[in-house]
């Protein structure tokens, strides 16, 4: 993670020796393919938070949510975060089983003028200001149990995350990581 004025910037490499995805249409539901995403609560109240999520063919889906699922959302499927920018590497061939890849990365510029209105926060923060943050790999299997080939989404996913969950819900915030914005030598 880097940031400045303008973004807060994350990235991730995925090793995956069968680099796949399916879904093409911005706010599909990502997670149903194998993906990489973002989760911010800029003010830590568990209320009010943002999710991204990007797959290997770079399709977005964001949302904001006024509370957790557990406690009733509501969830805003058609926010979009405005002026984020994305980009994906595969390094190796999308979709082709007959072979085997390196991974994929993703690379995010998020920014703060389409954070401000509902982070709740100062954008862009200043250093010390400490955010709560996830970040999470959904990654289906390559076969089922009967050693047929998945059909994506078919089979029990895993999910790999920075901050453990201790269950596998990605939205309980009390368990997000602290991020604490620092400056060198008052740059960003």
């Amino acid at each position: 993670m880097l940031w400045d004025d303008e973004n807060l910037y994350v990235a991730a490499d995925m090793e995956e020796p069968d680099v796949r995805a399916s879904m093409t249409e911005r706010d599909s539901i990502v997670f149903r393919d194998n993906d990489f995403e973002v989760f911010l609560d800029p003010d830590g109240n568990g209320r009010d938070y943002f999710e991204v999520e990007v797959n290997a063919l770079n399709t977005l889906f964001d949302l904001f949510l006024e509370r957790t699922y557990r406690n009733g959302g509501p969830v805003h499927h058609e926010w979009n975060l405005a002026g984020l920018k994305t980009a994906v590497r595969i390094d190796g061939t999308l979709n082709n089983s007959g072979d085997r890849d390196r991974g994929w990365s993703v690379e995010l510029a998020l920014p703060w003028r389409g954070l401000t209105e509902l982070a709740g926060m100062r954008t862009p923060p200043h250093s010390g200001d400490v955010w709560r943050m996830n970040f999470s790999r959904v990654q289906w299997p390559d076969s089922l149990s009967d050693g047929s080939p998945d059909i994506l989404g078919k089979g029990i996913e895993e999910n790999w995350v920075w901050s453990p969950q201790g269950e596998i819900d990605m939205h309980v915030l009390e368990h997000w990581g602290y991020v604490t914005f620092s400056s060198c030598n008052g740059r960003r």
